[in-house]
């Protein structure tokens, strides 16, 4: 990971700052919540504003509120979340036909954030909720989606000595052997999870494309020890990659036939 810039970081903490409040702030206020030197301050809100970042109250003079650039980045982050709102419904589809909890997640650094996810009727079943984050290694969500990295940005995620956490005795510790899982993975097309995450939870998933065919997230069904077997791990990997196909197909993939 690369360095951090203090300047952007500080500007990024005062346009943060907005989310709070009636969403309007002057210098002094920012000095006192962030702790930094007026002129820091002062520079800061000089080059927001100029980049119209944030704009002065009318008729308050010394009061900032946000101005038009983080609605327009903003609206172009509205614009991508197809992946969210199409998910969702793939997803209640997927879950419909096998009565089992279905997620639909990103990855982010080495976790991976359930962006998508529909329950399951039945009264034993997987808990969990979208936004939840988990560690990639211990998700078949997650093994699907480090499995699709080109190898430096893996080598930059997973170290090649040292040990990975662990969130049940089944989770995969060592980075060599998470290697050969993933070598796997890509060779089957489908990730498994075997009690990794939850030792009472089994997962597949299956990638999802975009319309350039880079995998963009991975969609997932979850069953309960209860109700998992070799037969049913076979029936619902066929389910995964054909709802995962069917959400690729929705963001604009064409598979070649």
């Amino acid at each position: 990971m690369g360095r951090l810039v203090p300047a952007v970081t500080r500007a990024l903490d005062i346009l943060e700052l907005f989310l709070d409040g009636d969403g309007t702030l002057s210098a002094p206020d920012i000095v006192r919540r962030l702790q930094l030197p007026r002129t820091t301050v002062h520079e800061l809100v000089t080059t927001l504003a100029a980049r119209s970042y944030i704009v002065q109250v009318p008729g308050q003079p010394g009061r900032y509120r946000l101005g038009v650039r983080p609605y327009q980045l903003g609206s172009r982050y509205a614009e991508q979340l197809d992946l969210a709102a199409e998910g969702q419904q793939v997803a209640r589809s997927v879950a419909e036909t096998c009565d089992e909890t279905v997620h639909v997640a990103i990855l982010e650094g080495t976790d991976v954030i359930y962006i998508a996810k529909v329950d399951s009727t039945h009264a034993v079943r997987m808990v969990s909720a979208a936004g939840r984050r988990l560690p990639a290694h211990c998700t078949s969500v997650g093994k699907m989606l480090l499995a699709s990295l080109p190898e430096p940005q893996l080598a930059s995620r997973i170290p090649e000595d040292g040990r990975l956490v662990a969130m049940t005795p089944n989770s995969i510790t060592d980075p060599g052997a998470l290697r050969e899982a993933l070598d796997e993975i890509r060779r089957r097309g489908v990730a498994v999870e075997n009690r990794e995450s939850n030792p009472d939870v089994s997962c597949v998933a299956a990638p999802v494309r975009d319309r350039t065919g880079q995998v963009v997230a991975a969609l997932s069904i979850s069953v309960p020890m209860i109700r998992w077997s070799d037969e049913r791990r076979v029936e619902l990997e066929q389910l995964a990659a054909k709802g995962a196909a069917e959400l690729s197909e929705r963001l604009g993939h064409r598979s070649v036939a």
